[in-house]
């Protein structure tokens, strides 16, 4: 992708539909089927050519009048007689090519066609292709002319042979009767100026350097970065190593002038070619340095100090060569979600009649004239389940007296749902929505295929439905930044959710977002269990991604937490406020993977429903998600979460404040209404995907599209049936202190290697608790678990306490270590 925008063509384009569908012959060139066709065949082309043009210099002459009488001569009896070992096609394109044409330069066509074609067919590009075919076109020409000088020198046309080819033969017969023997030089000053150029050459030394096995980049670091380097180790025909070592974390003795500035600084030894690949990260210029006072001493020391501008320059030097890092290039071939795996629904029948309007305008109309309120204006807007009717009343009338009259309009429409907006914001106009008799099926089909849904640029555009004047409503979850739903059972909120789920899958590639899925009713969300590989993230001690039961949903949420801080530490170090400006840093090859930097993905976090959990878990639950809709936005973790039940022990203060985007499909109540939207109205709605959408000032009424379970599992198996990572996306371990407490594991006869160093640990801190040995040993939390218990078992420790650390028996070190000899014993 990608680069990585998300308005990607490729994403754009459908691909080949999954095994199991009608096949299809369309012609396609981001067909996979094509591409690998096409790669296969120019593997072989490239082998063919080059016996082709091994075999000329041998049977070329004898070939030659049978290339002259090709097609006067049978096919077949020209085959027979063809010298040349791939037969009389190889005789006639080798003729061309290396008689006609170029001469032994022909050659210089074989890596081209080569390279290209393993592209197409592993998806692997090792070095920059279009520069490299750039490259040996000019040198097929140059090398052909070249050569084409000395044949020229012999004054025999006939020599030219297969040395030089025609071409060359011809532009030296050019030149030497333009410029005499001064044409060899025009030839050697258009090497120059293509190397110059092309090579973007900038000094003399340069010029000779780029000629060199070393690449420019490698002998650019070597060069800046020996500065700084102890003479002594420094040796003419020293072998490089593949070392980078670290002298300081925070570096703040780099002068620039007379000023000293904070800057990290990338300080390798010496960097071996071999060590910098050439499509994955090659390791940006924030350098490392080992952490030792002498070592920090011995630079400040230094008299020419390593400036920022040359780093930089090594950095630009890098980004020129190897390109931008492309997260994407983990799975290459990922082919986006044909938009034909989704369904058309017929809406001819469900369009509102000019009978209906009329009939509806007039009785609003009577219904408000009979409470002696007179009407200026009354226009009409037509959705796809309600029609707003904007009314603007006689002066002097007061809008609660209309306001107050919602359940007549109601009983003189006959209508289910009215709901009066007084006033319009910032229109100046009263609105009645008033729903139709024929309800239109909104698709999501049809705004996916949208112009608005394919070219938007949002970070994580979701689809929310259609509004009342039949606009398709797109946002950006990155900017909402979470979402809270809510509605009554069977109102459509479980639609919703994958409406939200499957616009994600259609416009993100694997590598850019990741979802975690929690779902207590264990039936709702179990069809993304086939894209696990690709899109879900899961704790490393889970049997499935998809969470139902409870205990482990408090885990994964404080998993989420301790992600969220470890995120926010990559941040710090990298010098940004935000998941976008830290992964824009990364792909430019600034940050630097030893130091544990890496491409981040969003995770969003799916709550199928919330009051499940608080009904079992209550604070464990409440206190982790207020902790991430509190912090997490700028790391990229965004929640939506759902419940059916919208009561204010559900839905808590602390929640709530933290979701200012709250969408509301049809309640029961209008106190439950008031619960999820701070006002009422989502009692009226309809039903059937109908909701109301709160951001901020806004209320925006929509109609939720319409996404069956087929589509989601289609969706879910073309996604599911291409190559994927090795594992769902792992997030931190966490074990809680009720984690050593599970005994059948235990075994007192198998102590593991690291008892005694955890006993010391207890007794040095007096805390007995699973956590610390993980956090302090950089242990998993099984593990933690059986040391935990082990330590128990032989009285080093006290039994579980619920919430507490378990209390440590052993006071002193002395103690400990008589005891840790009686176990030894």
């Amino acid at each position: 992708m990608p680069p990585n925008t998300p308005n990607n063509t490729r994403r754009n384009t459908p691909p080949p539909k999954p095994a199991g569908k009608q096949l299809t012959f369309d012609f396609n060139f981001n067909d996979r089927r094509v591409l690998l066709v096409s790669g296969i065949f120019l593997l072989l082309l490239s082998a063919y050519l080059l016996l082709a043009f091994l075999s000329y210099p041998f049977t070329g002459e004898a070939d030659q009048s049978l290339v002259q009488s090709t097609f006067k001569t049978p096919l077949q009896e020209s085959g027979r007689e063809a010298k040349n070992m791939m037969g009389v096609f190889g005789a006639y394109i080798s003729h061309w090519f290396i008689l006609r044409w170029v001469g032994v330069a022909a050659f210089g066509l074989l890596p081209i066609l080569f390279f290209s074609g393993w592209y197409l067919v592993t998806g692997k590009e090792y070095f920059p292709l279009n520069k490299y075919t750039k490259a040996c076109l000019f040198y097929i020409i140059w090398v052909s002319a070249f050569l084409g000088y000395f044949v020229f020198l012999s004054s025999s046309e006939q020599s030219a042979g297969w040395l030089c080819g025609g071409l060359g033969y011809e532009i030296n017969r050019f030149l030497s009767a333009l410029l005499g023997w001064g044409g060899f030089i025009i030839i050697l000053i258009a090497l120059v100026l293509f190397v110059v150029f092309f090579h973007e050459i900038n000094s003399f030394e340069e010029l000779f350097s780029n000629f060199q096995v070393e690449d420019k980049p490698t002998e650019r670091i070597r060069q800046v970065l020996r500065r700084d380097l102890p003479k002594e180790e420094i040796e003419e025909n020293e072998t490089i190593e593949p070392k980078t070592e670290a002298i300081t974390d925070k570096i703040d003795y780099l002068k620039l002038g007379d000023k000293t500035i904070e800057q990290p600084v990338i300080v390798p030894d010496v960097v071996d070619k071999s060590t910098l690949p050439v499509k994955p990260f090659v390791g940006g210029i924030t350098f490392t340095v080992e952490d030792t006072t002498s070592k920090i001493e011995e630079v400040e020391e230094e008299e020419d100090i390593l400036r920022v501008d040359e780093v930089d320059a090594v950095n630009e030097e890098l980004l020129k060569t190897y390109g931008l890092y492309d997260p994407t290039l983990d799975l290459p071939h990922y082919q986006f979600p044909p938009i034909d795996l989704l369904a058309d629904y017929d809406t001819s029948k469900s369009k509102v009649s000019e009978e209906e309007l009329d009939a509806n305008k007039n009785r609003i109309v009577e219904t408000l004239k009979n409470y002696q309120i007179g009407i200026a204006s009354i226009k009409a807007t037509i959705g796809p389940t309600v029609t707003l009717y904007e009314i603007v009343p006689e002066a002097g009338v007061r809008i609660s007296k209309i306001k107050n009259l919602e359940d007549d309009i109601a009983l003189n429409l006959a209508a289910l749902g009215i709901r009066i907006i007084a006033p319009m914001p910032g229109k100046g106009t009263i609105g009645i929505e008033v729903p139709n008799k024929n309800r239109e099926m909104v698709s999501i089909k049809s705004i996916i295929a949208s112009e608005k849904f394919q070219k938007t640029n949002f970070e994580l555009p979701i689809i929310l439905g259609k509004t009342i004047s039949n606009e398709n409503f797109i946002t950006d979850l990155a900017k909402m930044p979470h979402l809270l739903m809510a509605g009554a059972t069977g109102q459509g909120k479980s639609v919703g959710l994958n409406v939200i789920l499957t616009s994600l899958l259609y416009k993100k590639h694997p590598s850019q977002i990741k979802f975690v899925l929690v779902d207590p009713k264990k039936v709702e969300l179990t069809l993304y269990n086939k894209i696990e590989r690709h899109f879900l993230a899961m704790l490393p001690d889970a049997a499935e991604a998809i969470i139902t039961d409870t205990k482990k949903v408090v885990h994964t949420l404080n998993s989420m937490c301790i992600e969220m801080d470890n995120r926010y530490n990559l941040l710090k170090d990298a010098g940004v406020r935000n998941l976008r400006e830290y992964n824009a840093k990364f792909i430019q090859r600034r940050l630097n993977p030893e130091k544990g930097h890496k491409f981040l993905p969003y995770i969003v976090l799916v709550i199928d429903e919330l009051a499940d959990l608080m009904m079992t878990a209550g604070k464990e639950v409440e206190q982790p998600i207020a902790r991430l809709a509190q912090l997490a936005r700028a790391i990229g973790i965004h929640l939506i979460v759902a419940t059916q039940r919208p009561s204010v022990n559900v839905i808590t203060g602390l929640i709530k404040a933290n979701f200012p985007a709250r969408l509301s499909f049809k309640v029961t109540s209008k106190v439950d209404s008031r619960t999820i939207l701070d006002t009422g109205g989502s009692e009226q709605l309809v039903g059937n995907g109908d909701m109301l959408l709160s951001m901020g000032s806004d209320m925006i009424r929509l109609q939720c599209p319409f996404v069956d379970t087929p589509e989601v599992e289609d969706v879910c198996e073309f996604i599911g049936s291409q190559k994927a990572y090795d594992s769902a996306y792992l997030l931190p371990e966490f074990v809680g202190d009720e984690g050593g407490n599970d005994k059948e594991s235990f075994d007192p006869s198998e102590l593991d290697v690291m008892f005694e160093e955890a006993a010391r640990l207890m007794v040095v801190h007096q805390q007995g608790s699973t956590s610390l040995i993980q956090r302090k040993m950089k242990l998993g939390y099984n593990r933690s678990g059986r040391i935990i218990d082990q330590l128990e078992h032989f009285g080093i420790v006290g039994p579980f306490e619920g919430s507490k650390a378990r209390e440590v028996l052993i006071q002193d070190l002395d103690q400990l270590e008589e005891l840790l000899k009686a176990i030894r014993k």
